[in-house]
């Protein structure tokens, strides 16, 4: 999803959308801290953060990459 295709959403579709990417981003291992800023940055590829997890990438690095 692009910054402009978020942008677009309702409110109430937008925290669904975070909601969900932020469950995610946890159940693959990523601290709660690490989470929220993926998943709130919806300019970072949330595929790509889940691969950097399963490859065994540190949250914090993961996140250097991503951004």
């Amino acid at each position: 999803m692009t910054a402009a295709q978020f942008e677009e959403l309702q409110v109430d579709e937008a925290a669904d959308v975070l909601a969900w990417r932020f469950d995610a981003l946890c159940r693959h291992g990523y601290d709660i801290d690490s989470a929220a800023v993926v998943a709130s940055n919806v300019e970072i590829d949330l595929h790509d953060a889940l691969d950097l997890a399963r490859r065994g990438c540190p949250p914090a690095l993961a996140i250097r990459i991503l951004k």
